[in-house]
Formats: C-alpha cells, sequence, structure tokens
C-alpha cells in the first residue's frame, strides 16, 4: 500500500511541476503593457522605449522571473501537490486493515468480486505471483493478472446481463438470440476497458507469493460499453436501462 501511495504522489507531484513550467514558460514570453517596473506574481515587469524609426519609440513591456517569489511558488505547488497526492490515497489506505485471524487480508481471501458500498458499484479482480527472484517482475505480474480477473468478472457479468436481456423478451425485437451471448463474451476482449487501478497489495511472510487487487467502477464500465461497437447494440441500450440493477442483485454488499 505504501508503494502505491509513493506512485501515486509521484503522479500528482509531476502534474504539479508540468503546470508550474508551463506557467514559467509561458511568463518569459509574456509581453505587458507597462510604464514602470512592479511585481507581477512570480514575475518583474518593466517598461522599455525602443526606436521604431522615423523617431518614434515603440513602448513594450520586459517579464522577467521574480527569483524569490519562484521559490515560494514551487514549495506551494510541491505542497499542494503532496496533500492532493494523500487525499488521493487516503481512500485505500485501510485496504489490508481488515484480516483473518492469521494476518490475511479480506480481500486476498474474498478474491475477485462484484461488489457495491457507499462508494459505488466496482469490480474488484485479484491476482497473485509466486517468488521470481525479482520482486519488480512478480510484483508487475501479480497486477496484470489481477487486471485479467477484471476483464473475467466483466464477462460473467455481461452474460449475466444477456441472459436477462433474452428473458425480458425485448431481446427478440432486436434480433438477439442465445447463439449471440458467445459471441458477445468474444467481443469483450475488443473493449478499450481503461480506468482499471492497481489498488492494494500484500505479501505472504511465509511462501513470499505476492498479492494485488485492481479496481474499475461501474461508470468506466458503462462508458466503455456504451462505445465499444463490436457489442450488440440491443444488450448495449439494455445493459444502459438495466445495467445498475443486475449489478446489485448480483453484487457482494459492504
Amino acid at each position: 500500500m505504501q508503494q502505491k501511495c509513493a506512485w501515486c504522489i509521484l503522479d500528482h507531484l509531476t502534474y504539479i511541476v508540468k503546470i508550474t513550467l508551463t506557467m514559467y514558460s509561458a511568463g518569459n514570453k509574456l509581453l505587458l503593457h507597462s510604464e514602470e517596473e512592479r511585481v507581477v506574481g512570480i514575475f518583474s515587469v518593466r517598461a522599455i522605449d525602443e526606436p521604431e524609426g522615423r523617431g518614434m519609440m515603440k513602448k513594450y513591456s520586459s517579464v522577467t522571473t521574480n527569483p524569490n517569489m519562484t521559490r515560494i511558488a514551487m514549495r506551494w505547488c510541491v505542497s499542494v501537490g503532496m496533500v492532493w497526492a494523500l487525499l488521493a490515497c487516503a481512500s485505500h489506505s485501510n485496504l489490508n486493515d481488515a484480516t483473518d485471524a492469521n494476518g490475511v487480508p479480506a480481500w486476498v481471501n474474498e478474491g475477485s468480486v462484484i461488489r457495491t458500498s457507499k462508494d459505488g458499484r466496482r469490480f474488484h479482480g485479484v491476482g497473485s505471483a509466486p517468488m521470481m527472484g525479482n520482486f519488480s517482475l512478480q510484483t508487475s505480474t501479480a497486477d496484470n493478472r489481477a487486471r485479467s480477473e477484471i476483464n473475467r468478472i466483466l464477462a460473467s457479468y455481461v452474460e449475466i446481463v444477456s441472459r436477462d436481456f433474452i428473458a425480458s423478451g425485448d431481446a427478440d425485437e432486436s434480433g438477439f438470440n442465445d447463439q449471440d451471448v458467445a459471441q458477445q463474451m468474444d467481443q469483450l476482449a475488443n473493449i478499450d476497458l481503461t480506468g482499471i487501478q492497481v489498488i492494494g497489495h500484500w505479501t505472504n511472510k511465509q511462501n513470499k507469493v505476492v498479492y494485488s487487487i485492481a479496481e474499475v467502477n461501474m461508470q468506466q464500465v458503462r462508458e466503455a460499453i456504451k462505445s465499444a461497437e463490436s457489442l450488440h447494440p440491443g444488450l448495449r441500450r439494455f445493459i444502459k436501462e438495466e445495467g445498475d440493477t443486475i449489478f446489485d442483485r448480483i453484487a457482494t454488499s459492504e
């Protein structure tokens, strides 16, 4: 979990630094009309008269970076980035707190699951990897298997929705039947399911097996299915209308 938060903090700090550097770059190119030098934010502005020809003077402003204000702005950005990143990680900070008598987290024992709670509807995929002699490779293998589990339980969910679609009688009007269900399962591999995040890790101290848990929420799944033209349009419409109700019926509640 500490490793997850570290990467989370790094991502957010990178974003903050990019914004700051963009402001810095834009500021050095900024032209402001002014009659005297003054401090504007992290920039110093000085009015300059330049000969333009025929005795005319062209007035423009030179903008340079104010060193003191720049340092203050950078410190502020880093502070905001740290707070932002910590808040982003806070929702998963206690993931490993709930354990059994042997100290194994509840999510490891539970495995991959469709879950509903006050935080929303989520798909949880759990993967693991044995000791490989390379901890980084072992962790990434567990992460990839957790993501694959998301795809597996998503396929199970879509199959249940497909059966409900047929049972509702609406499928006949759309030309959807039992033979189409298997085809829809195959088409799920082509769905661009972005937003899957690995939210936790746990290592078994005895056998050194690494466990990873990945998550994607129902809203992200709904958006992916909505844009998946390879899926039957009637099924996509049915998921839009009845997907949440079916999810709640089959999900594990917290």
